[in-house]
């Protein structure tokens, strides 16, 4: 049986919960005990993906090795979860699947877009409880109807709502135990981002950047929901920073640099490693002459104040939406605290993350000519919208080399895998004065819709390609590293792959009828190692892969597994 609760949109703001009850089965306690120890020890529990990267580090790697590349050719579906299409605001071509899964203690916590979070026993996929968030249908969303996942703690689930809200529910029954507003949906603001549990925190940010407003990432009490900090990423007059946005105006109060994507955390040196998003307007540069911190930048952030330590700007004054938002995956090297993150503007950057040095930079794409980054990070543009009305076509188009889907790293190989997308862009620049809530991208935009091509390419820390995994098309999905010496990796035209990590030799293949656009997460019941990984095409497919935008959606979470012995 499966209980279901329904919030009544504004109702929540009075902690009124507007619902029914559609069966009696409730979710066995399982996040009642777990806390920051056991997140900050994930790797500890294997069995379990208890994180939205699986650990604090953004690696992506399990340890698990039941599946291996010998017996890979086994993998067969173990069950699937339809997750339906329904919604007020989940048109055809806006909603996508994009969450990653959660797993404790066999019990699996998953979001979809347009409010929806549900639990589910994740060996057999039978549903058990779900709620609904009444999203109102005129939500500014830039970029599609999506939600990146949930976050477990302290007996409870947080996710956030399109029309940002951060709300926790009961893990055992769904029911909702509080909710807190912390974006203005009349500005354009809105959330999509994983909460990130740390300390006695839930971590969120804000999405919007398209809409000119000013991105911020905020901190929650875990047990009441009470507001802790908030640190805006562009800086106002007089702060840090500042002095790189025009002095006159008020470029700098809807300069864009949203936290969308979760960040990663080391507990050593307790910061907080954010990606921060495009400036507004996106590709019109002229009205916000400098460098436009800190947009396109890579933000320590201490958790308990919440204050910025450092920063490192990957792209200043961005001409091409090149967000910095990607993951920040943390590793060791020669006795030395790194960072490693593949940014939309085709360079693979190495920091020393306890200072935000750069240590090495690299292309990690076949095609960059908007500009170029010297190895000391010196950077010269080249090709940008700069007249009004002018075309200019520049490669990687705004979507990037790599979009927000994730790369993962393996400790055992030394490796990372990162998903590519070799796709060009044309951008015409079109002035626009900036009205609250209306769209503030300052072109035109044509992302090709032929001669692209795509990967999932395997690098060392040194920036050295070791093997490429070609396809056609670009790669539009997060990969997944595992014990097993595996990587999964899903394609947009519906096949799940497991490569060799060591060579990229393609060993196993399954068509799951939708794109993938997700991020898949591996874990274990009864001794038995599943890999989940939601179905469903859609969201911004115009900035990545036009082609086939309106291609089937899907809606769908697939678990795979060996066969079973007798």
């Amino acid at each position: 049986m499966t209980v279901e609760y329904v919030d009544a949109g504004e109702a929540i703001d009075q902690g009124k919960l507007s619902g029914k009850v559609a069966g009696g089965e409730i979710a066995p306690p399982v996040v009642a005990e777990l806390g920051y120890e056991r997140i900050l020890n994930a790797r500890q529990e294997p069995h379990n993906w208890i994180t939205y990267y699986g650990a604090y580090d953004g690696q992506r790697y399990s340890p698990l090795d039941q599946i291996t590349r010998e017996n890979v050719k086994r993998l067969v579906p173990a069950w699937i979860f339809q997750a339906g299409t329904t919604g007020l605001i989940a048109g055809a071509s806006t909603y996508s699947f994009e969450a990653a899964p959660i797993v404790v203690d066999g019990i699996m916590f998953l979001s979809g877009w347009d409010g929806w979070v549900w639990a589910l026993d994740a060996k057999t996929g039978v549903e058990i409880w779900r709620y609904k968030h009444a999203v109102p249908f005129d939500v500014s969303l830039c970029c599609g109807n999506v939600n990146r996942g949930v976050a477990v703690a302290a007996g409870k689930v947080y996710f956030v709502a399109a029309n940002a809200r951060l709300i926790a529910l009961d893990a055992t029954t769904g029911k909702r135990v509080w909710a807190k507003t912390y974006g203005d949906v009349r500005a354009g603001e809105s959330a999509t981002v994983a909460p990130l549990i740390v300390k006695n925190l839930v971590i969120v940010g804000s999405s919007g950047g398209e809409f000119g407003v000013r991105g911020h990432l905020d901190a929650f009490d875990l047990e009441t929901g009470e507001h802790q900090w908030r640190c805006y990423m562009v800086p106002k007059p007089g702060e840090p920073g500042s002095e790189t946005w025009p002095a006159d105006g008020e470029a700098w109060a809807r300069g864009g640099a949203n936290c969308w994507l979760t960040g990663t955390f080391d507990p050593e040196t307790n910061l907080l490693y954010v990606g921060t998003g495009n400036p507004a307007p996106d590709f019109d540069g002229e009205v916000r002459e400098g460098d436009n911190l800190h947009t396109d930048s890579i933000v320590a952030v201490d958790v308990d104040s919440g204050r910025i330590r450092w920063h490192y700007q990957c792209t200043p004054h961005d001409l091409w939406d090149y967000d910095s938002i990607a993951e920040c995956i943390l590793f060791e090297q020669d006795d030395r605290k790194l960072l490693g993150h593949f940014d939309k503007n085709g360079y693979f950057f190495v920091l020393d993350r306890t200072d935000g040095s750069l240590v090495r930079i690299t292309p990690f794409v076949d095609r960059i000519t908007w500009g170029a980054i010297t190895r000391d990070g010196k950077v010269t543009a080249k090709v940008y919208p700069d007249k009004e009305g002018e075309p200019v076509h520049f490669y990687p188009g705004p979507a990037g080399a790599k979009e927000w889907t994730h790369a993962s790293y393996s400790p055992k190989t030394g490796l990372f895998y990162v998903p590519v997308q070799d796709t060009g862009a044309t951008a015409t620049r079109r002035r626009r004065e900036f009205r609250e809530g209306i769209p503030y991208w300052g072109a035109g935009v044509a992302v090709d819709i032929d001669d692209m091509a795509g990967s999932v390419s395997a690098f060392d820390a040194s920036g050295e390609e070791k093997w490429r995994w070609r396809n056609e098309l670009p790669m539009c999905a997060s990969t997944l590293a595992t014990g097993g010496d595996l990587v999964f990796a899903g394609e947009p035209s519906g096949e799940f792959n497991a490569l060799d990590a060591h060579t990229g030799e393609l060993l196993w293949q399954f068509q799951c009828g939708s794109g993938h656009h997700s991020s898949p997460t591996t874990y274990s019941v009864d001794g038995r190692q599943y890999v989940a990984v939601p179905v469903g095409w859609g969201g911004w497919a115009e900035g990545f892969l036009p082609g086939m935008l309106g291609a089937g959606h899907g809606s769908a979470l697939i678990v795979f597994a060996l066969p079973e012995t007798s």
